[in-house]
């Protein structure tokens, strides 16, 4: 008599659910072809869209892991889908596209974009940089709260609230990220290095300029409520930054 076998188990199947879902959407066949290729050769699942409205239907039936955004498409663009995610989803969006504009990046992560990569892109750091982006996304965030009473600022990570002079400061995940980490070292010094490991989850080429945008929107929003918050945060020469909290 036969013994009935136990049926293997498909291991592509069963690895398959692990692996991180890469929603690129770009009006460019070829652009969005070469992308899938690359991305589906470092593992990724992709799936496309050609304009925004197709994206955001596809993101509600697929929910992925981040979002490759072009900017300027037909019918829906990058700006409008990045504007409507950003008010039901924290999904990371890495924002791919060929403006080259200081004001343009400033402008996206003012929005709520988690980074800007411009074309023509290098494939290495394509991966580099959705890679640092799923990392930052999946780290488990500790429970704290900063008060400084003395300038009337407090800093919540579970809600991720900040509120100074009690008003409410609305800010991105980087620009929170940025403050929350000046606020954990103040009031010493924090280098460069640190404050990129922070938010971008590595050291990156540009990652100074990056800061100094994010430092430029943090004492924007502090000044509207008043401008002696434009003051809170104070370059170092050379070093990086600090917090000034008023405990002398």
């Amino acid at each position: 008599m036969t013994l009935s076998q136990p049926v293997g188990a498909d291991l592509d199947e069963l690895y398959a659910g692990q692996r991180s879902r890469v929603m690129i959407v770009d009006d460019d066949p070829d652009t969005t072809l070469l992308l899938k290729q690359i991305l589906r050769s470092a593992g990724f699942d992709v799936l496309s869209a050609a304009n925004g409205i197709e994206a955001l239907k596809k993101y509600h039936a697929v929910t992925p892991d981040l979002v490759l955004l072009d900017l300027m498409m037909p019918e829906m663009d990058g700006w409008e889908v990045l504007r409507q995610l950003r008010q039901f989803s924290p999904t990371p969006v890495m924002v791919l596209t060929a403006i080259n504009s200081k004001e343009t990046l400033v402008d996206c992560f003012q929005l709520g974009a988690d980074d800007y990569l411009t074309k023509p892109f290098y494939r290495g750091e394509v991966l580099a940089r959705i890679n640092a982006v799923l990392r930052r996304s999946r780290r488990p965030q500790p429970a704290y709260r900063y008060a400084f009473p003395k300038i009337g600022l407090i800093i919540e990570s579970q809600s991720r609230e900040v509120r100074y002079k009690d008003e409410r400061i609305p800010l991105t995940v980087k620009e929170f990220e940025v403050l929350s980490t000046l606020a954990r070292h103040a009031p010493e010094v924090v280098d460069y290095l640190t404050l990129s490991e922070a938010v971008w989850g590595q050291d990156l080429p540009q990652a100074r300029q990056r800061i100094k945008f994010l430092i430029y929107l943090l004492r924007r929003k502090l000044g509207r409520v008043d401008p002696a918050g434009a003051d809170l945060i104070v370059n170092v020469d050379r070093l990086g930054y600090k917090l000034e909290t008023g405990e002398g």
